[in-house]
């Protein structure tokens, strides 16, 4: 028994034996190792391509020969990808696998938002450059320009950390000497022109399509001078309802402030000067800048919901933004709602849209030293020059203010006892219509509306220094602004024999804008301030001077448009543009303007003898030029004779008292010949790629010249009504190249590195300001109210130099306790030596302009410069702007880090110029710590504004630096699921001494950093991304 026992055992030994045997041969040979080689099209080895088994982690990269090995089952599914190529997938069904890669034309074939259409990125023969809505900046942003900074070659984008304010912004400098809205590119948002950025979330945008040169904005003829920004918002996409969520919440830090000095260092600078003794020396030590500064609270909410069917798409959101200011009073609230629905009839043939957005936004402000308000009544102003000697409040709980001393509000009870809160209404709607007709040709209309309510609510409480005596002041306005837009064109475009592409547009444009429709009522002398502003009824005086000054503006425009693109296998490319437009606002000589362009593009790489190099990948060269036009920032009255009040007269009535009458007479005269700006612009550029496209890049030379800019110039009142005419005269030169380049540097199974660079250089110069009939030398700017040289103007618009051209003082040093000016003006050298013989016999003038004393052989200087002891000193138009952007990716984590950076322009450092003023002692005030060391209190002329306050404004900044992790599919409800931190104003390398080196930039008067600065903050940031 026990024999037969065991040999059964032996048997089942055996056979389990043998099963396990198959079991490991089966999973050894099903684990194969697979190996090959990857290659392109010509049989070149491609190095880094990723293999990895799809689904999993499993997987490995190619080396130096294209040569990979992986081990996978049978059946498996390997993914090949690699940057430049169209990902291929292939089933494991032997251990040999070799491909060959497809180069991915998606970035060729990309589709572009130009005028009135769209193009293939490979027949582009204009300067556009597009911005994904994954490529722009993250921050708490509330206009969304602020999201392009530093990603556009020459877009200069300057912001502010005011929730409350607008950026500047400036493409291809400046070509303008008007102010406002001027300065500003042309906007357009899902194809309707014109219309507001507020009305638009940063979460709603899709792209982003900045046109650059004139051959891509001529289209939009009389306003596209400054360049041409069109926004396009997120649509839905064919399938089940997709609901998503963006969130953040973020906290803002003051970055900097001013070092002013304690009330110990105040007593013991004070005390080194003769007789100086403090006014108002209450034995306080107040810090003035932690009193009304604070960590700033922000969040943003967006939900939107998106989905349909073939035939019908729809998509919908609302957003909701607060923004806390890190000043106390400031503040903005914002919510915003759009709707987007589009269907297709009659066999898909037609084509219907509708798009509705809407926008309620609540901002506080403080008072901010604006010419409605008193001299110094600045809280960013006050905050810093208020005296430490004093308390906030007195024992009795009142405000501590003297009036006796000069423009000094105490910055506390300025955010506390002043109220200005704007509300803001929007709503836009658009309907389109888009036929096709037969094959190719498609018949577009659109309508387009659009209402802006503007509601300004202020209040000064009796305790309000800033209307000191008046018993409570109120101030309301309303003004409106409306838009109607009809754009009708049509669209044909066709491919002949598969090479012969055409597209041709025509087009037909009516616009009315109904602007500045409000009113403004001022009362003061309430019984208390219960009911600030909404009490207007129970004031007793009625302000005679503040019914503000709005005048309805009715503008309307029509245009006739085309636009004709031929390309031959898309390797031979034109495009030609024309715009006939005819507007109300100019003179009734000059209504009606052409702006015409002309582009041609060749694609290099197309041809047989590049392709033979295998170097590029894409190789197109581009060359147009186009004119077009400036009209924004232009009312209905600005080529008419204009009256109105210019003050007042007291008639005696019947009844013998005594009325205030306006006074009636002409504030502009007529000019039937006003016209056009007009900018014609020569831009040349060339496309290149290399390595795959893992290396490409733009190049870009322009030619921008401005003719007939408009501006003031005074005339004889013999000949005309009012003594300035408003005439075409001036000319502006802008010359630059911008350099773009995109790289893959590394690439691996787990970790990708991609960067961007951007570069641009501008040089811009007035080249005319006077013709035969109007004429002027120079054009005075840059007035920064210094005490004691509230005349000294520290600009000049002149011939022959840029805008923004710094004309000051040039400071020679200390002398005697007193600072010095070189004398450039014989009549000032004249009253330096009126008691030893007069100019000529103790000095002479050299060839730079200044004057060398005969007996000691040094520069004449004195103490009291005139006017034309002024002399070009620097100019604020920088040298150089990068935007340098690096993504890292590893597995699902993913590191952006973003810098941008201005470099060889000069900033006017006015608020320091200011906070050094001696006077400011012995008025009651506060000066800078740094004057301990700097400043003898003897020195009257330290805050003369001159070249001592103009500094270096260059500086590279680590704008933003983000980290994310992407968890993917979390479960069938769950689709999609991101969280990321975001610091934004990490660092800035700089060697200015004022706040922040990033100042404006735009506009007449660039570069002047003058008192009124919000403070730049550093953001902290968290954020979610949800789909389901």
């Amino acid at each position: 028994m026990l024999n037969v026992h065991l040999l059964q055992e032996g048997k089942i030994m055996r056979k389990l034996f043998f099963v396990m045997f198959l079991l490991s041969s089966t999973l050894i040979f099903a684990q194969n190792k697979v190996t090959g080689v990857v290659t392109d099209k010509s049989g070149m080895p491609l190095i880094g391509v990723n293999v990895v088994e799809k689904g999993t982690t499993n997987g490995n990269i190619t080396d130096v020969d294209g040569k990979y090995s992986i081990d996978v089952q049978n059946g498996k599914t390997l993914v090949f990808s690699f940057i430049g190529f169209t990902p291929q997938e292939v089933k494991v069904t032997q251990r040999v696998i070799n491909v060959v890669m497809s180069e991915d034309t998606q970035t060729l074939d990309e589709v572009v938002v130009v005028g009135y259409g769209s193009m293939q990125r490979k027949d582009v023969t204009s300067s556009i450059t597009t911005v994904k809505s994954e490529d722009l900046n993250i921050g708490v942003y509330s206009n969304p320009a602020q999201l392009l900074q530093g990603k556009v070659p020459g877009l200069t984008i300057t912001q502010s950390s005011d929730p409350n304010a607008t950026p500047s912004i400036t493409l291809r400098g400046a070509s303008t000497i008007r102010e406002g809205a001027a300065q500003e590119p042309y906007y357009v948002i899902d194809g309707v022109p014109g219309m507001s950025l507020s009305l638009v979330s940063p979460d709603d945008i899709e792209s982003i399509d900045v046109l650059r040169d004139a051959s891509a904005t001529a289209i939009y003829g009389s306003k596209a001078a400054n360049g041409v920004i069109i926004v396009t918002t997120k649509r839905g996409k064919a399938g089940r309802a997709q609901v998503s969520y963006n969130g953040y919440v973020a906290i803002d830090k003051i970055m900097k402030n001013y070092d002013m000095m304690n009330a110990d260092q105040l007593r013991s600078y004070a005390a080194t000067g003769e007789n100086t003794t403090l006014p108002n020396d209450l034995g306080y030590d107040t810090n003035w800048a932690d009193e009304v500064e604070r960590v700033g609270f922000s969040h943003n909410h967006n939900v939107s919901i998106s989905g349909g069917n073939e035939h019908t798409l729809y998509n919908a959101s609302i957003n909701f933004m607060d923004q806390q200011g890190t000043i106390r009073g400031t503040d903005m609230d914002r919510l915003i709602g759009r709707a987007f629905v589009e269907t297709k009839a009659l066999k898909d043939r037609l084509t219907l849209s509708f798009n509705l957005n809407a926008s309620v936004t609540n901002q506080n402000n403080v008072p901010s030293g604006n010419p409605a308000d008193a001299q110094g009544s600045s809280i960013y102003d006050a905050m810093y020059y208020y005296s430490p000697l004093v308390p906030v409040r007195n024992e009795d709980g009142s405000w501590y203010e003297d009036p006796g001393i000069s423009q000094n509000y105490n910055p506390v009870a300025l955010y506390s006892e002043n109220i200005d809160k704007t509300e803001s209404k929007r709503i836009q709607a658009n309907a389109k219509a888009s036929l096709k007709i037969i094959d190719g040709l498609v018949y577009n209309l659109s309508l387009a509306y659009q209402n802006e309510q503007y509601n300004y609510n202020k209040y000064n409480t009796h305790n309000s220094l800033i209307a000191n005596n008046m018993n409570g002041r109120a101030q309301r306005a309303s003004v409106s602004n409306n838009r109607k837009v009809l754009e009708t064109y049509l669209n044909y475009d066709k491919t002949f024999n598969d090479v012969h592409k055409l597209g041709v547009m025509a087009g037909y444009s009516w616009e009315e804008g109904n602007d500045n429709d409000g009113f403004q009522l001022t009362t003061y002398d309430f019984y208390n301030d219960a009911l600030t502003y909404h009490n207007m009824g129970m004031a007793n005086k009625v302000d005679l001077n503040g019914f503000g000054d709005y005048n309805l503006s009715t503008l309307r425009m029509i245009s006739f448009y085309a636009r004709a693109n031929y390309s031959y296998n898309s390797k031979y490319l034109l495009q030609a543009t024309v715009r006939r437009d005819g507007s109300s606002a100019f003179g009734k000589n000059n209504r009606w303007a052409t702006f015409p362009s002309f582009s041609a593009a060749w694609r290099l790489s197309e041809e047989k003898f590049i392709k033979d190099l295998n170097v590029f990948d894409d190789l197109k060269l581009r060359v147009g030029y186009g004119v077009s036009g400036n009209s924004l920032g232009f009312d209905v009255f600005t080529a008419s004779q204009l009256y109105g009040s210019t003050g007042w007269f007291q008639h005696v009535n019947a009844s013998g008292d005594i009325e205030n009458i306006h006074i009636l007479g002409a504030i502009r005269n007529a000019n039937p010949d006003l016209k056009w700006e007009r900018t014609g612009m020569l831009n040349v550029g060339i496309d290149f790629g290399f390595f795959n496209n893992r290396l490409s890049g733009t190049i870009e030379y322009y030619d921008k010249r401005t003719k007939d800019l408009i501006a003031d110039y005074a005339v004889s009142t013999s000949r005309y009504q009012y003594n300035w005419l408003t005439a075409n005269v001036g000319e502006i030169s802008n010359k630059g190249i911008e350099i773009t380049i995109n790289a893959v540097p590394v690439q691996t199974k787990d970790f990708t590195w991609s960067t961007s660079l951007n570069l641009s250089h501008n040089k811009n110069k007035v080249v005319k300001l006077s013709n035969e009939m109007y004429s002027t030398e120079y054009m005075d700017k840059g007035n920064v109210d210094a005490a004691g040289y509230s005349t000294a103007c520290n600009q000049r618009i002149m011939e022959g130099y840029p805008i923004g051209q710094f004309y000051t003082w040039q400071w020679a040093g200390v002398k005697d306790g007193r600072s010095h000016f070189y004398a450039y003006d014989k009549s000032t050298v004249e009253t330096v030596y009126a008691d030893a013989g007069g100019a000529d016999a103790n000095a002479v003038q050299q060839e730079n302009g200044r004057w060398i004393d005969k007996n000691t052989g040094e520069y004449v200087t004195t103490t009291t410069p005139g006017d034309k002891d002024r002399v070009a000193t620097g100019s604020a138009q920088p040298k150089l702007n990068l935007g340098w952007n690096n993504t890292f990716t590893w597995k699902k984590w993913t590191l952006t880090a973003f810098f941008q950076g201005v470099f060889g322009n000069k900033i006017l450092n006015a608020s320091r110029a200011y906070l050094t003023n001696v006077g400011n002692v012995v008025s009651g005030k506060n000066v800078l710590a740094s004057n301990l060391t700097d400043i003898p209190i003897t020195d009257g002329g330290a805050h003369a504004p001159s070249d001592r306050y103009l500094e270096n404004g260059s500086y590279l900044r680590l704008s933003s630096l983000s980290l994310g992790y992407d968890f993917g599919r979390i479960n069938e409800w769950v689709k999609g699921l991101r969280l990321y931190a975001t610091c934004n104003n990490v660092f800035t390398i700089t060697g200015y001494d004022g706040l922040d080196p990033e100042v404006n930039l735009g506009g007449i008067e660039p570069g002047i950093d003058n008192r009124q600065t919000y403070p730049r903050t550093r953001t902290f940031m968290f954020g979610v991304n949800i789909n389901f």
